[in-house]
């Protein structure tokens, strides 16, 4: 029966919030097991992610009226990622857009699901839309690196060949589950989903097949080394899409959309002022801190993490740096920065 369902303001990050990112960067397994996501194969929850359903008639229509990507021709059990926009074209959210025939299943960041449910409610006039909440009955496994496909095929699950965000009804061990074939920045990677009861025994299974757990921590450090900005942390609600150089989630010929004026007029202009981009710094700084160069601020870091390897440690940082600066020497605190072209691809090497 979970086969179909399967599927604050992020301006002032909640202590919670802040609280878990600090843990994350403390864990000292997290270099250990980043390792395993880019060697072998990591298995950990997706209890972070929230799933809602859009339902009736005007679903399909009323969504790509409200999201930057294109769901009208949305091809059948297949995916695209998006952003949610104000009239003004910053972003409010972000979320991932499933077409399951008479549904739509969205994938989004449990934390921020109650609000995105509320902005999609005030555009619901004389729509046949129904939003519903799904997050409880549900849940989710990743399991991710070059090791994951022969990880899952030992436990049981016949992995068809799927495209990055496609996926397939399947069964395990007489329990109903959707493979989802994770997006392409992740690498050899896929989400399990189905209902929580099952969890711990497929998770076990994974385990005794060859998959090593996991943590937030190493996960956080895979998405940096990707260069993938996360919302809440690098993508706030004052940065337009393109800022953010996500290009994967705008669609430029699909129609119009709340914010899809803003999008366009930076389209035909060319270019942002800004771009989201990578850094090397030397010495520690932290969310928030300004970038300058010649004595004026060109940008701002939004995110940091250290590797450590067996030879040396790295520190980096996501953020945003003017366009005028680039090629520039940088400095944070006084501290030398350089930008990093996206990703950090020499962390990702096995």
């Amino acid at each position: 029966m979970f086969a179909d369902v399967h599927s604050g303001a992020a301006e002032n990050q909640s202590s919670e919030v802040r609280a878990g990112l600090a843990e994350a960067a403390d864990d000292p397994r997290a270099d250990t097991e980043f390792r395993f996501l880019v060697d072998s194969c990591g298995v950990y929850p997706l209890d972070t992610r929230g799933k809602i359903l859009v339902r009736g008639e005007d679903r399909t229509r009323w969504l790509n009226g409200m999201v930057t990507n294109n769901v009208r021709d949305l091809a059948p059990d297949h995916g695209l990622y998006s952003f949610l926009l104000n009239a003004q074209g910053r972003i409010q959210g972000d979320l991932y857009a499933f077409n399951r025939g008479g549904r739509v299943v969205l994938d989004v960041d449990r934390a921020h699901a109650a609000r995105l449910m509320g902005l999609f409610d005030h555009y619901i006039v004389m729509d046949d839309v129904v939003i519903e909440d799904a997050t409880d009955r549900l849940a989710a496994i990743g399991v991710q690196g070059p090791k994951a496909r022969a990880v899952l095929e030992v436990a049981g699950i016949a992995v068809p060949e799927l495209e990055p965000l496609q996926l397939a009804s399947l069964t395990w061990r007489g329990v109903e589950i959707t493979l989802v074939r994770a997006e392409a920045w992740k690498g050899e990677a896929y989400e399990i989903w189905l209902a929580p009861e099952s969890v711990a025994a497929l998770t076990e299974a994974l385990q005794l097949s060859g998959a090593v757990p996991v943590g937030a921590a190493a996960q956080r450090l895979y998405r940096m080394a990707a260069g993938i900005p996360l919302f809440g942390e690098d993508i706030r609600e004052r940065d337009l899409p393109q800022e953010t150089g996500q290009e994967r989630a705008l669609h430029f010929a699909k129609g119009c959309y709340v914010g899809q004026e803003i999008v366009e007029r930076i389209r035909s202009r060319g270019q942002v002022h800004r771009v989201f981009s990578g850094f090397e710094v030397s010495a520690p700084c932290a969310p928030g801190d300004k970038i300058e160069a010649e004595g004026k601020e060109v940008g701002e870091i939004t995110s940091t993490a250290n590797f450590s390897g067996p030879e040396e440690s790295r520190r980096i940082g996501l953020g945003y740096l003017r366009r005028e600066a680039f090629g520039k020497v940088l400095t944070v605190h006084g501290a030398a920065a350089k930008r990093h072209e996206l990703p950090f691809q020499e962390l990702l090497q096995r």
